[in-house]
């Protein structure tokens, strides 16, 4: 038996009847990490503080034990851990020591989950593909030997990479535009953004604040339901946070789509949509349709639109927040003699931020300057609305939509030097990032270069429960842990 291809359930099993123990566990997840070190896929390990808390949980009466007691998770470096490193994939903040903890990593911790390591991702979160990392690329687990290696995704290609190859239990990533589904669609695992609210933002070095939201990355349906309980929670630290109560996520997990009507947005039919993702779409409609859901063509309207008002809105509010990263106080300072204080922020700007993140400063600032803000941001907003509306309407006659994840499968690294091409990547996922909903991508099935395939399903605000029903009910008929029996990891 392979331990580390079990589900969240079955570990917490095998370990409440001591037929393993904690310090077993931790002992095979790190040894996995350790076997793939050229994939790239961790910033920071702790395992050495893993094996202590191992060992302190294996000392546990089993009536005080907690529900996540001894599972082995990875977060993404974006989420600040007490008095460890969080960087976010960027040297201007690699010797950064957060003072505080993030409250999704607080809650999973108090949860009893053993943080094993950080995990690699795009320089902070932008980017498709895990190319902009400051320590190098992250490599996909499903690149064969001898094949030029495969992107995972991005921007939480490190989690998704992680989780793909048993390494931890789950992973915690987060999700802008997609950056949660489109990694979890190429590595061949599950990923669930959360409604936005849902996860407090506290203590996650922001990208754009009003659409970054933390969401698990995990091997099953299940898991990802087990992950989200235990990570979310209304915080006061956080002005976004909903006091919304968590649905049970569990006991009509397993009650399948019947009388449910899903959604098939005519809108996302592109032209150029390449026909084995069309016939994935399709037979992901059949599973619903075969299990007595009913589905029905819908209009999206503005969808078109999305992704030209995401790449204005996200860069305006990228350059707000990473306004603060100056060289004063904290982070990367640029060595040299400066004659004045603004010749030392362009030094050490130019010299701690990667090219991405330059490229998407300037843009956000060009859009928020004196003359541009009515002509771009403004209007971007005013689509966001549409788009919103657009949901809220169709969502009248629907509970849940249908999509693909991505327009592709996993790409090579370095096959994509367009910038404009690479960001066409978030263009399924990125409407449900501007009307904060919740989306899900089930890995589904395999491409024409036997790569992982995910269909998306996005839910109506706060029912994530019914999102996860309609996606185990994919993940059942899909079967997709048939294509990685194979595998080497």
């Amino acid at each position: 038996m392979n331990i580390t291809e079990l589900s969240i359930n079955e570990i917490i099993s095998l370990l409440t009847e001591k037929k393993l123990s904690v310090k077993e566990l931790v002992t095979q997840y790190i040894n996995k990490i350790e076997a793939n070190r050229n994939l790239n896929l961790t910033s920071e390990t702790f395992f050495e503080k893993a094996l202590k808390e191992a060992e302190k949980s294996d000392n546990k009466e089993i009536k005080d034990r907690l529900p996540l007691e001894g599972i082995p998770i990875a977060v993404k470096d974006l989420f600040c851990t007490k008095d460890q490193i969080t960087s976010a994939s960027s040297n201007m903040l690699k010797n950064f020591c957060s003072p505080y903890e993030s409250t999704v990593t607080q809650n999973l911790k108090d949860s009893g989950a053993i943080v094993l390591c950080k995990t690699n991702m795009d320089e902070f979160a932008m980017g498709s593909a895990s190319d902009t990392c400051n320590i190098g690329k992250v490599i996909n687990p499903w690149t064969n030997i001898n094949e030029k290696p495969l992107t995972p995704g991005g921007s939480s290609g490190g989690s998704a990479g992680i989780t793909a190859l048993n390494g931890v239990c789950f992973s915690i990533g987060s999700d802008t535009g997609g950056s949660i589904r489109q990694p979890a669609a190429f590595c061949g695992v599950v990923g669930l953004k959360p409604t936005y609210g849902r996860c407090s933002r506290f203590g996650m070095v922001a990208f754009a604040s009003s659409l970054d939201q933390a969401g698990p990355i995990t091997k099953s349906v299940d898991d990802a339901a087990y992950a989200l309980k235990f990570m979310s929670s209304y915080d006061d630290k956080d002005s976004t946070s909903s006091k919304e109560q968590m649905p049970d996520l569990f006991s009509k997990l397993n009650d399948g789509v019947k009388g449910l009507k899903v959604g098939i947005p005519k809108e996302y039919n592109l032209d150029n949509l390449s026909s084995e993702i069309k016939d994935l779409w399709a037979t992901g409609e059949k599973w619903l349709k075969d299990n007595g859901a009913e589905t029905k063509e819908i209009n999206l309207t503005h969808t078109t639109y999305a992704l030209p008002a995401y790449y204005i809105i996200a860069p305006a509010e990228a350059s707000a927040n990473l306004a603060r990263y100056d060289g004063v106080k904290y982070g990367f300072r640029a060595k040299g003699t400066f004659k004045t204080i603004d010749e030392m922020y362009c030094a050490t700007r130019a010299q701690g931020f990667g090219k991405e993140v330059k490229r998407r400063l300037l843009i956000g600032t060009y859009v928020l300057s004196s003359g541009y803000y009515d002509a771009y941001y403004l209007r971007a907003q005013k689509v966001r609305r549409k788009i919103i509306n657009d949901f809220e309407n169709v969502f009248k006659d629907v509970d849940l939509i249908l999509t693909p994840t991505a327009p592709s499968e996993a790409f090579h690294i370095g096959e994509k030097n367009d910038p404009i091409d690479m960001y066409l990547n978030d263009i399924f996922t990125v409407p449900a990032s501007l009307a904060g909903l919740p989306a899900i991508s089930i890995p589904a099935g395999l491409g024409i270069n036997k790569k992982p395939l995910g269909l998306q399903l996005i839910g109506k605000s706060f029912q994530e429960d019914i999102l996860l029903r309609a996606a185990k009910t994919i993940e059942k008929c899909a079967n997709f842990k048939k294509y990685i029996g194979n595998k080497s990891f």
